[in-house]
């Protein structure tokens, strides 16, 4: 049986409270808008550490995905190739998942 993907909207979201980085996802800002939608969080956070952030149930899995210390969010939107994958669980199968998309 195939995993449901859900990416959740502004304040709809989970606590992300105890994940931590578990991969990365080579993909563009745009290819991650096409198959997970509009970020969760699209503003800075509060240390300007992260731009965007979507919040992504995967099965019974939480995952983020995340720009990481760009402190920009243009070279984030139209320059970026790389995001981080945070969680709780091992993210192997959502990253082949998503790039594979």
């Amino acid at each position: 049986m195939a995993k449901v993907l859900r990416t959740f909207e502004k304040g709809d979201e989970p606590s992300t409270n105890g994940t931590s980085l578990k991969g990365y996802l080579n993909l563009t800002y745009d290819q991650l808008v096409d198959r997970l939608g509009e970020p969760t969080i699209d503003e800075p956070s509060g240390d300007n550490k992260t731009q965007v952030e979507w919040v992504v149930a995967y099965g019974d899995d939480i995952f983020t995905v995340y720009d990481w210390k760009t402190y920009d969010k243009e070279y984030t939107i139209y320059a970026l190739g790389r995001f981080n994958v945070g969680g709780k669980s091992y993210a192997g199968d959502f990253i082949s998942y998503l790039e594979s998309l």
